[in-house]
């Protein structure tokens, strides 16, 4: 047997190598990096306009229905938009074939999906995702004289000139259920829509009823009573009767409301006679109050409901048009109903206690002979404004001192006050119990007690909070509309809490 020999090669030397091993790395690098990058850039480019438009496609009400699609809280419009909106050209355009100001389609710049995907108010940025019915036009908008036309269940919002008009004087005071069905109708606008372009991502009108964490029943109470309660010719039952009847029964058919009984609808009969005839069987249901002076603890209470303020009837004062302490002769202002019943009755104690008093205005008053234009140039002049309780705790005449930058005294022991979990109310407001206000010379001494600096303090916070008593269309962030939103969707935490917790043993095994 012959053996050979192989000559082993001699190894290159320890710091060449090392030099190889650096070089490849770097190189297996560079391709790595630049292989990463080349994918990502064709990511960027491949994926056009219409792909992230129609990703929010079906997050886009359609006009009859709208969204549903909350994961976390709530509202909508009827119509549908699913082709890419126009985008205005205004610069960076090279002359030629497109000029400046002209609506092209193009793809957009790098990062811009992005920012209009967190624009866009949607089910699953918003904090409340609401359903809402689609309840015939004479429950809401056809009480304004609209009427449905085709396949439009609700009024065109996207001008908010053109939006039906609630009716003016003393039903406005009662108009919240208004202002939150043209809020959640706008939430399913387009987002380059001049009405939604301000409006705050609380509360979305969602179509998927699974999706919704509230159901919305478009009807307005306060506006059926006004208007409906009297009976007309050849009636036997009032309209606003009929109307209650008919709403209890078309709920209690749909599965919505029996599933969980009811628990995560919210209704707004905001006046305190509203809705009197349906209130015991529909009270499982969140209500949008403006007190409980007329509720049993059963029906309404504050762990279910929610209060909100009343639409003020006075013209806001602005920051540079309010008086200041000097500017403001009178000490404390009431103009009203003096012959109150029940808790009410201390207005005609105080009567008899302030009438006489050089720099105090108490007198009977009403809307009517100038009454608004006189309660306007009354608060704007006074330091205070009496706020009593009534026939009910609550009334008007505290938010009119509000927009009026008139320090607020409260005296009514049962009242509740809108936002009190987010407010503190003792910055801006005086409070004074009953039973102390009627002792003779108490709240004159209290008043006259409250220096020009702690006085210009609560003023200085009254002009801060206006804002949030302010109801208005298009909505804006922290006004009445969006901390009512707000306000449902804290209360819905623990309704949602309840409704799972009984949801635990809903699929049961048979043995």
């Amino acid at each position: 047997m012959v053996v050979v020999e192989r000559k082993m090669q001699p190894l290159p030397p320890p710091e060449r190598r090392r030099v190889v091993r650096f070089v490849v790395f770097m190189a297996v690098s560079l391709l790595a990096l630049f292989c990463w990058a080349l994918v990502n850039s064709r990511i960027n480019v491949a994926m056009p306009y219409s792909a992230f438009v129609m990703r929010d496609v079906d997050k886009t009400p359609a006009f009859t229905g709208l969204e549903d699609r909350q994961r976390h809280p709530a509202g909508d419009p009827a119509w549908t938009s699913a082709a890419p909106q126009a985008v205005p050209v205004t610069s960076n355009v090279t002359a030629g074939s497109v000029k400046l100001g002209d609506p092209v389609l193009r793809e957009p710049l790098a990062g811009e999906a992005e920012r209009e995907r967190s624009e866009r108010c949607d089910a699953d940025s918003a904090a409340l995702r609401v359903y809402m019915y689609d309840l015939p036009a004479e429950f809401h908008f056809g009480m304004l004289g609209w009427e449905r036309k085709g396949k439009l269940a609700w009024p065109d919002v996207r001008d908010a000139h053109a939006a039906p008009h609630y009716p003016g004087g003393l039903n406005l005071q009662h108009s919240v259920a208004y202002w939150l069905t043209l809020d959640i109708l706008s939430s399913a606008l387009p987002p380059g829509s001049d009405v939604v372009r301000d409006r705050p991502c609380v509360a979305v009108r969602v179509t998927n009823a699974s999706l919704a964490n509230v159901f919305f029943v478009p009807f307005f109470a306060s506006l059926s009573y006004n208007r409906h309660s009297k009976l007309r010719r050849g009636e036997r039952v009032s309209r606003n009767r009929v109307l209650q009847a008919e709403l209890v029964k078309y709920l209690m058919r749909k599965e919505e409301w029996r599933r969980w009984g009811g628990k995560n609808h919210l209704i707004v009969p905001h006046h305190p006679n509203s809705l009197m005839e349906a209130r015991k069987k529909l009270s499982a249901a969140m209500f949008v109050l403006s007190d409980f002076g007329r509720y049993s603890p059963d029906v309404a209470n504050l762990k279910k409901d929610v209060i909100a303020p009343y639409k003020h009837v006075l013209r806001s004062l602005g920051d540079g048009d309010s008086p200041s302490f000097e500017q403001r002769p009178i000490l404390a202002y009431f103009q009203g109903a003096i012959h109150r019943k029940a808790g009410g009755k201390v207005r005609q104690k105080l009567y008899h206690l302030l009438k006489d008093e050089r720099d105090v205005h108490f007198t009977y008053g009403s809307v009517r002979q100038n009454g608004i234009r006189r309660a306007t140039a009354g608060m704007s002049t006074s330091k205070f404004c009496l706020n009593i309780a009534g026939d009910t705790p609550s009334s008007n005449r505290l938010f009119d001192a509000i927009v009026s930058h008139c320090v607020p005294v409260i005296i009514s022991d049962d009242i509740e006050l809108p936002f009190e979990d987010m407010l503190d109310y003792s910055e801006f407001c005086v409070f004074v119990r009953s039973a102390d206000a009627a002792k003779k010379g108490f709240l004159l001494r209290l008043l006259r007690g409250i220096s020009r600096e702690e006085w210009t303090k609560m003023w200085m916070r009254l002009k801060k909070v206006t804002h949030h008593f302010e109801y208005q269309y298009p909505s804006r962030s922290g006004d009445a509309v969006q901390m009512t939103w707000s306000a449902v969707a804290r209360k819905m935490h623990s309704v949602q809490l309840q409704l799972h917790k009984r949801a635990r043993f809903h699929r049961t095994v048979s043995v």
